[in-house]
């Protein structure tokens, strides 16, 4: 589980300085200056848990596997953007500058973005099984 949990979190970190620099690009830096945290490592990482989800929900459409990660991460991301805010004192992202924002914690208008990750990780559990790496550890 700890190799899982370190590709989870790894594959999180890159999809999220890709995502941040294809912002970058649209808002005008040529550049596009990709970033993120180290303390979203094992944010994303946290993602191990959703094998076990994938595993229940397998024979359910795309839809409705979306929808029960996006629910999922959006959880996550709420419980551990609020520990980390009002625990820790740190902020590794703040929406509070949305309107879709709920105590600048996460933002609803990211559902497709975290649907996408979801069916992501999904898709990576699969490969996962394939290589025998969720048996290995």
């Amino acid at each position: 589980m700890g190799k899982r949990f370190i590709i989870y979190g790894l594959s999180g970190l890159c999809m999220e300085v890709f995502w941040n620099g294809f912002w970058a690009l649209i808002n005008g830096d040529i550049n596009m200056v990709g970033y993120t945290s180290i303390w979203m490592l094992p944010i994303y990482g946290l993602a191990v848990f959703l094998e076990f989800v994938h595993n229940r929900i397998r024979h359910l459409s795309i839809i409705a596997r979306g929808g029960v990660y996006t629910l999922l991460i959006f959880f996550t991301e709420f419980i551990s953007g609020g520990l980390l805010k009002y625990i820790l004192g740190i902020t590794p992202w703040d929406y509070s500058g949305s309107p879709f924002s709920i105590y600048g914690l996460i933002r609803l208008d990211y559902t497709p973005v975290w649907f996408v990750v979801g069916i992501l990780f999904e898709k990576l559990h699969d490969k996962l099984s394939e290589i025998n790496l969720l048996t290995n550890n």
